[in-house]
């Protein structure tokens, strides 16, 4: 079997993580947000005076009435607007007020920490003119569970993500709310009561906070995580509803597969080879050729599988990049004006990402369609009632299950259009091509969260669907590993007999694949 990017074949065992000039991970990430992890800044003293080099290069310039754009200039369009030397520093601050301007739903908190550390990753590369004060700042607040309140909506990716940014740059000097414990509270109080003194920034330590990719790229983490679940969630289910609807086991075949060289693809097939014992003689009488649902399910789930490494290369080079404007290079004392806080590549992996996932909920949804009617499962009961006798009558099985199934993948369909190809032209046309990779992020989480609930759906019929399938064929028989699987689903699923309100297991399982819980490939 060839190998490729699943969340099984690369892991964090790190309780800290510690952030210097070094490379980090999607997986670093994802644990700072989920809280298995702490965030501690390297006291190297290398890396420390790399960091003070370029902020003490800024210092000389300023003395020696240097322009540098944000410091002694204003922002965007502004930029041809002189500061005076007794303004300088009120500058940063005033950046951060006046894009004071978020709307929406706040980040989560993992959300949150997540963008958090993926700022100090970028500033800790040495090339943004900071103190090693801020990034301490950084530390100190996630630490103490001093999480900035940020509104999701208001970047267009380009300058990066200006106004979501300005609200961590805000709390980093004692303005605006946090979030603490679950509680809203202002940020002066929680960092006089954690006794973190505020910051009083820089000249370019505003601009470099806010004027970068952190957002977009950190949900572009957890995207990125919950993405490489579902693979192989989407996998194991497409394995149970094959055993359910008495399918035909060898579409799966290796050296089927052989002849088509997608790695990704290749992989899923051979997890359902794993999951069904592929390779033992078939009885007589079944099927030629199953429905595209099932058969091509390994080409549908390998696009995905196939593009995640490429995802997790546009991601990563994402996270460990200096991308601000401009960009210190305090060795060479050269001040450089580019453009890295544009966030093309998270923008792009988000809408391929987007379409990938939303395709396996269009996929579940279809499997879904095929075990409910008696027309396709292959003798089950119509929407899979498990009731027997008069009662049968008035019972409906997963009918509603089935509805809500089919509403949330049209709303993940949907969502598929992408955002980069929206941009507009802003901010006085200094800002004529942005990425919308904010957006696009934003979308992508959304259409991962319609797919989990899919998913989720697909678990409760699929258990339902192989308890039928063993009454129906007593001679029928589990692989270990789906014998594991319904095992386990047995814990939050009981059979359906009668009717029952499912919203609470639903809720449950979603609990499940948002913890990960099933240890699905190896």
């Amino acid at each position: 079997m060839q190998h490729f990017d699943s969340p099984s074949t690369i892991t964090t065992t790190r309780s800290v993580i510690e952030f210097d000039r070094h490379r980090l991970s999607i997986e670093d990430i994802v644990a700072i947000a989920n809280g298995n992890a702490k965030v501690r800044l390297s006291n190297d003293p290398s890396f420390r005076a790399a960091i003070a080099r370029g902020a003490d290069f800024l210092d000389r310039l300023l003395k020696e009435d240097g322009t540098i754009y944000g410091v002694t200039t204003g922002y965007g369009d502004s930029c041809t607007v002189n500061i005076p030397p007794e303004l300088v520093e009120e500058l940063p601050h005033h950046l951060y007020t006046y894009h004071g301007c978020g709307l929406g739903e706040y980040l989560s908190p993992a959300q949150t920490r997540a963008v958090m550390a993926t700022r100090l990753a970028s500033l800790s590369k040495g090339f943004s003119g900071v103190s090693v004060e801020l990034l301490e700042q950084i530390t100190k607040l996630l630490d103490a569970g001093l999480l900035p309140l940020i509104p999701s909506e208001g970047s267009v990716g380009a300058s990066g993500d200006l106004t979501p940014l300005s609200y961590l740059a805000a709390v980093l000097c004692g303005e605006r709310e946090v979030w603490r414990n679950g509680e809203q509270v202002s940020a002066a109080q929680a960092l006089s009561e954690a006794g973190i003194t505020p910051l009083r920034l820089r000249p370019k330590e505003g601009l470099a906070i806010m004027n970068g990719t952190a957002v977009m790229t950190a949900l572009a983490c957890l995207a990125y995580d919950r993405a490489a679940y579902l693979t192989q969630l989407s996998t194991r289910i497409t394995a149970l509803a094959s055993f359910a609807l008495d399918g035909n086991a060898h579409h799966f075949d290796e050296i089927l597969f052989s002849v088509k060289p997608h790695a990704g693809m290749q992989g899923v097939a051979a997890w359902i080879r794993q999951d069904l014992s592929v390779g033992q003689p078939e009885r007589n009488g079944k099927r030629l050729q199953d429905r595209y649902s099932i058969r091509c399910a390994p080409h549908v789930i390998g696009v995905l599988a196939d593009a995640l490494p490429f995802f997790r290369q546009s991601i990563e080079n994402e996270l460990n990049s200096a991308n601000d404007n401009p960009i210190i290079d305090a060795d060479n004392e050269h001040v450089l004006h580019g453009g890295h806080f544009y966030g093309g590549h998270i923008a792009f992996a988000m809408d391929g990402m987007k379409n990938a996932v939303a395709n396996l909920a269009d996929l579940m949804d279809r499997q879904m369609a095929l075990l409910v009617d008696s027309r396709y499962n292959h003798g089950l009961p119509a929407n899979l009632s498990g009731i027997e006798g008069p009662r049968a009558a008035i019972n409906h099985g997963l009918k509603a299950l089935q509805i809500s199934a089919s509403a949330w993948t049209a709303e993940a369909l949907k969502l598929t259009m992408p955002a980069s190809v929206f941009s507009r032209s802003t901010e006085c046309h200094n800002q004529d091509k942005v990425s919308m990779g904010t957006i696009a992020a934003r979308d992508c989480l959304r259409v991962l969260e319609l797919t989990e609930q899919v998913a989720a759906a697909l678990l409760i019929t699929v258990r339902q669907g192989v308890w039928l399938r063993c009454r129906v064929n007593p001679e029928a028989s589990l692989s270990k590993p789906l014998m594991n699987m319904m095992d386990a689903l047995a814990n939050t699923i009981a059979p359906i007999q009668e009717d029952r309100r499912l919203e609470p297991e639903l809720r449950q399982l979603l609990t499940h694949i948002g913890d990960q819980a099933w240890v699905l490939y190896a």
